[in-house]
């Protein structure tokens, strides 16, 4: 990695996503907004990020040949950014149903470990390499994520086949998600991935709002209002963040870039001290420790 953009870019997605999950934590338990209402909020949200990728990419390409600008609409480019974009967005959908079945203590450890997947991928197909201090640095993350994830136990678990199976369903669907995202950008710009991802997930909009109801009465009863805004602007964060993400991974290797995205629940808990007042329990604080050490290894 010739290039430290990547840093930039990542550290970028950690803290936005970091304040993102503090600030989600605290509108769900304030407020009652649907997971569904959050989904749409966050589909939309992604529109603005869309039109700056899109500005930044006219602007880079005004030399270029009109061939190459509207390569944005070849088959190649519209079957990984969607690609991408479903495998995104469809995992949001699939962790919203399985959290129905279990609670987030026990959903969020299966989903945390998608940096595996990413690793693995990337090692085997791209024959990606990290170098000593970043494979010490991949294995403290890894740790760190897990150790982030775990909260107090409570909730009750009305399935456990539907919600492990539900789980894996994220866990593979991000993992691989964070792989194509990689080779995508080895075959297109990353503007161009960011572009579909949104119109992906503004796509499965409709699936959302008729997933269980919990939409349409949202609407019908506050519509457009306070709250659904106030939702819109905790998911721009989100947006932002995915926008970097996608940069991050277009000028650094998946194998370093994907379990330090996985680190932005350092930032959540530290926030949460503050806006929710929570004190993190010792598997936090551990994972706290092990998540400042791998981002110094990671960026070495």
């Amino acid at each position: 990695m010739k290039s430290r953009l990547w840093l930039v870019f990542i550290l970028i997605t950690v803290v936005t996503w970091g304040v993102w999950g503090a600030l989600s934590g605290w509108q769900l338990q304030s407020t009652d907004v649907p997971d569904t209402i959050v989904y749409i909020a966050w589909a939309l949200s992604m529109i603005p990020c869309a039109i700056v990728a899109w500005m930044i990419r006219c602007h880079a390409q005004k030399k270029e040949s009109t061939q190459q600008t509207l390569s944005l609409f070849n088959s190649r480019s519209i079957l990984l950014g969607c690609l991408v974009g479903l495998l995104g967005a469809g995992g949001q959908l699939v962790l919203f149903k399985a959290l129905t079945y279990g609670p987030s203590y026990l959903v969020y450890p299966f989903i945390s470990m998608s940096p595996v997947i990413v690793i693995t991928l990337a090692a085997i197909f791209l024959k990606e390499r990290a170098n000593r201090w970043q494979m010490v640095g991949i294995v403290v993350a890894l740790a760190a994520i897990l150790l982030l994830s775990l909260e107090s136990k409570s909730g009750v678990v009305n399935n456990w086949v539907l919600m492990i199976i539900l789980a894996v369903l994220v866990l593979l669907a991000w993992g691989i998600q964070g792989f194509f995202m990689k080779f995508a950008n080895n075959e297109m710009d990353a503007e161009s991935i960011f572009v579909w991802m949104t119109l992906t997930g503004l796509v499965l909009v409709p699936v959302a709002y008729f997933m269980d109801g919990s939409a349409a009465s949202f609407f019908a009863q506050q519509g457009l209002g306070k709250v659904f805004w106030s939702s819109f602007g905790i998911q721009i964060l989100n947006s932002i963040g995915a926008l970097t993400l996608v940069y991050a991974y277009r000028y650094g290797k998946a194998v370093v870039v994907s379990p330090m995205e996985g680190l932005s629940p350092m930032v959540t808990v530290l926030l949460s001290l503050i806006i929710l007042s929570v004190t993190p329990n010792p598997l936090q604080i551990a994972g706290l420790v092990c998540a400042a050490f791998a981002m110094y290894a990671l960026s070495k």
